[in-house]
């Protein structure tokens, strides 16, 4: 659900100053620590590494370059997901087979014709590390790419090490309908709501369970990181991790308004403008009554500015709209996907003839069962479509307490 744009890197700007060390020490530190009990997975071993500009260590350092620079380690073999190894490739565009520039190793592409290593990408690795940041959504494609990692190393009998990453979306929330198997695509790979409250390793675990995918799995754990800690708290500094997701800001609101943009075609989501997912915004919409309507309802950790913006690229390109923008006041409070559809709820009031949904299959690919997308057409209240998936939702919050590491 992530639209064309420039590359990663074009996008990213210089430090203006150091970066403080953290309270939480991230899995890539933790494995190259001098006294590391976790370089025994590695050592002697020819090493491959799934990662791209998302994979930093606690100081902004790519993961690739440390790996690549440590005696310890025998890094052979690097594997990119969507964007590339140096995240020049534009969201949605395949990535393909090259050799990095800087490291002169070679590069399997995971986003192209096929997303699972194959036997022959495998061959020459004995162990395959994996370094991706999440956003908290499983829409997000990482996650995917790590579950088809963890197949194929299943299947070609490779352990598969996780480098752990903290949620920005914090480890306790979770929400939306957990998509049905037979909805599962790569933005929805394996049996979780739309929120997942986990962290990469935790996910790791929990599809090798869930899935019954017998992979010889370790994760690398953070050190300081607990579950209710929110990114704020973790003094880590955000890398962008795709091109419309530059700060843990739109980490933070890319469910809110992603998955409004994803269902009604005529909804903006900020994407193409200077704010992606800060945004909700429509040829039709008076952006005045609807900041009043929103700000009525006193959302947590969310207020509402009346904005207009004419994005410079997209399906909206050169066009003017109207709507809010997307205040958080309070992270923690903030519940995204609520919002969202207490959004769609005050749309529906105000314009009850301008919201006309996508196609059927592509608006269950994101919300992952039928039920959600008829309650969607027939236009019911929030509480009505979160009752329709609370049995789901509790069940998965039991199932994924096995998987948990923190």
């Amino acid at each position: 659900m992530k639209p064309l744009t420039a590359g990663l890197l074009a996008c990213s700007f210089a430090m203006a100053s150091p970066v403080m060390a953290a309270p939480v020490t991230l899995g890539i530190d933790v494995l190259l620590e001098a006294d590391s009990e976790y370089l025994g997975l590695l050592e002697g071993q020819r090493v491959g590494l799934v990662t791209n500009p998302s994979g930093v260590d606690g100081e902004l350092g790519p993961s690739v370059d440390r790996l690549a620079e440590d005696e310890r380690i025998n890094l052979v073999r690097l594997y990119a997901p969507e964007h590339g190894i140096r995240g020049d490739v534009p969201a949605g565009d395949h990535v393909g087979d090259e050799r990095d520039e800087d490291t002169g190793l070679p590069v399997t592409s995971l986003y192209g014709k096929s997303r699972r290593p194959s036997a022959e990408a495998l061959a020459d690795i004995d162990v395959m590390l994996l370094d991706l940041q999440d956003v908290g959504s499983r829409t997000y494609t990482y996650i995917s790419t790590m579950g088809e990692v963890l197949r194929a190393c299943a299947e070609y009998d490779k352990p598969l090490v996780v480098l752990d990453r903290p949620n920005p979306l914090g480890g306790t929330l979770f929400e939306g309908p957990v998509i049905e198997p037979e909805w599962y695509n790569f933005i929805g790979w394996g049996p979780v709501p739309l929120s997942h409250g986990m962290t990469m390793g935790e996910i790791a675990r929990y599809f090798k369970s869930e899935m019954e995918i017998d992979c010889d799995l370790h994760v690398v754990p953070m050190r300081g990181w607990q579950r209710d800690t929110s990114w704020e708290e973790t003094g880590l500094t955000w890398t962008i991790t795709s091109p419309h997701i530059p700060d843990v800001l739109h980490a933070q609101l890319y469910i809110t308004t992603g998955m409004l943009a994803a269902t009604f075609p005529a909804l903006s989501d900020g994407v193409g403008s200077t704010m992606p997912f800060e945004l909700v915004g429509a040829e039709f919409i008076d952006e005045s009554d609807l900041e009043d309507a929103l700000n009525a309802l006193k959302l947590p950790g969310v207020t509402f500015q009346a904005s207009t913006f004419r994005p410079f690229y997209g399906k909206f390109a050169g066009k003017g709209l109207a709507g809010v923008r997307l205040r958080l006041t309070d992270p923690e409070s903030y519940r995204p996907l609520h919002t969202g559809l207490s959004i769609l709820a005050v749309l529906r009031r105000l314009y009850p003839d301008q919201l006309v949904m996508g196609e059927e299959a592509y608006v269950a690919r994101h919300w992952g069962n039928l039920r959600t997308v008829e309650l969607l057409r027939s236009g019911a209240a929030p509480e009505v479509m979160e009752a329709s998936w609370a049995q789901a939702l509790a069940e998965f919050g039991e199932r994924r307490k096995a998987s948990l590491l923190y």
